[in-house]
């Protein structure tokens, strides 16, 4: 029996799938066990099991040690991606399983040499990192290759409800994504039902929705599933806050419980410890950076080398970031709070584009961190002014301010600096309500990965004061 597409039968497409995903499996295996094998040779080769002398059993700790290794790059392939075949580039691919490695490698040398109190020498595993570049090199490229050979482009539905829903979904059609879904036809949505829209489903292989209603929402979800097709749906705010809702056992029927936000106090605890060690630390090991730094800014034009502004944290209360000074002492004379339009900003100055292209304005904020003003991982805040002009566009923007700020998080790794505000309200809502100390650990692991990306400091518009600028009515999310 064929599906209303005319298509092979349901059945027979959902083998042919799990085959493929199956045989993708398989082959991130092969590379997974192939690094493994790759530490666990290097680690016999230059034995480093003689570390243990002490009770002459050179070689008995290898295995715990490889099983350490392969544990860690587990956990740090899913912090990177390293295996997101089709949606991210070969490049990308490679940089993430490199630097998946290299952590992994950093932290294995480290426990082992802290635990037997011997230091040795650190270049077996650094031949044993470079040995596995031309491993991730073909993987990559091969396995792209082979990915967009079993799944040719598919004809896709962009369903939409006003331009910036529209603007929003195309991203999903970008490169290299953009090779797996090509959006072959458009559909405004004006208020339709499930039913009146149904027939313009009929024939596509996915669907991007954006901006419709529960009910036809709800609609489109059972038919992706029941037609076995792909759908990608921008979430609203109230379906972030609902991932976290609690089912009660209590009643007969179903219930979901949802309430504001309340951190465990052992959390809490193990978060605010967290803070005071890292952030003591960094300033630490980075304060010759810190010092070359406010030196630069200051002999450039003579101005303070630290910036203070006025931020929110939890619940709205204002403190004062730290920030090395990266725009001319001036940049604000007329009084107005707006946002950098990046690299073509002329407030900018030549040390300032040095700084921010390093990241290293961001350094300060570790004393903000440590006084407890702000959090190592949490929502990035914002400045009263510009707030301000987004709560009277969005009042639900308020609701990320149920924790306090932090230096990173979703939205500062996920997203960029002039990331849409409802798309950072959902950033943020998702880390609110997905808060735990594996979830910190991942987010500060996936700090390291954007610092190599330029597009994490795009600006605003020029001429805009916030991320809102130039949206009307119809436009607003």
């Amino acid at each position: 029996m064929k599906n209303p597409n005319g298509e092979r039968p349901l059945a027979q497409r959902e083998r042919e799938r799990r085959r493929k995903e199956w045989g993708l499996t398989g082959l991130k295996v092969i590379h997974f066990l192939g690094v493994v094998a790759l530490f666990y040779v290097f680690w016999l080769l230059f034995r480093y099991g003689r570390l243990d002398v002490r009770h002459n059993r050179p070689f008995r700790y290898v295995y715990y040690v490889t099983i350490g290794y392969g544990a860690l790059l587990l956990f740090f392939h899913r912090v990177y991606n390293a295996y997101l075949l089709g949606y991210s580039r070969i490049r990308s691919l490679i940089f993430s399983q490199a630097v998946s490695q290299l952590f992994s490698a950093i932290i294995v040398y480290l426990g082992v040499s802290l635990a037997w109190q011997q230091w040795r020498s650190p270049m077996p595993l650094i031949w044993m990192w470079l040995a596995a570049q031309p491993l991730n090199v073909v993987w990559s490229t091969l396995c792209t290759r082979l990915y967009f050979r079993i799944y040719p482009p598919r004809r896709t539905l962009l369903i939409y409800r006003n331009a910036v829903d529209k603007r929003r979904l195309g991203s999903l059609g970008g490169k290299p994504s953009g090779q797996l879904y090509r959006i072959t036809e458009e559909l405004k949505y004006t208020g339709n039902s499930f039913e009146e829209i149904r027939s313009r489903l009929v024939g596509f292989e996915a669907v991007f929705v954006a901006g419709v209603s529960s009910s036809c929402r709800n609609g489109i979800l059972k038919y992706c599933q029941e037609e076995c097709i792909p759908g990608f749906f921008l979430p609203h705010v109230g379906d972030v806050i609902m991932q976290d809702a609690v089912h009660i056992q209590s009643f007969d029927s179903p219930v979901l419980h949802i309430s504001r936000k309340m951190i465990r106090p052992e959390y809490a605890m193990i978060k605010r410890a967290a803070d005071i060690l890292v952030s003591l630390a960094g300033i630490v090991v980075l304060s010759p950076i810190l010092a070359v730094t406010a030196l630069a800014i200051r002999l450039y034009d003579g101005g303070p080398a630290i910036y203070r502004q006025v931020r929110l944290t939890k619940d709205e209360k204002r403190f004062e970031i730290y920030k090395f000074r990266s725009m001319r002492v001036d940049a604000e004379k007329d009084g107005v709070a707006r946002l950098s339009t990046g690299e073509k900003d002329d407030r900018i100055t030549p040390i300032g584009r040095v700084v921010r292209k390093c990241r290293l304005d961001e350094l300060p904020q570790l004393f903000n961190i440590l006084k407890g003003d702000m959090s190592l991982v949490g929502p990035r805040p914002e400045r009263p002014e510009i707030a301000e002009q987004y709560y009277r566009k969005m009042p639900d923007f308020r609701l990320r301010l149920q924790v306090k700020a932090g230096l990173t998080g979703y939205a500062q790794v996920y997203g960029k600096y002039n990331t849409d505000p409802y798309e950072k309200l959902e950033f943020d809502l998702l880390y609110i309500h997905h808060m735990s100390v594996l979830t910190d650990l991942r987010l500060l692991f996936a700090t390291f990965g954007i610092l190599f990306s330029s597009e994490s400091t795009a600006g605003v518009e020029e001429g805009a004061l916030t991320a809102m600028d130039g949206e009307d009515e119809e436009g607003e999310p």
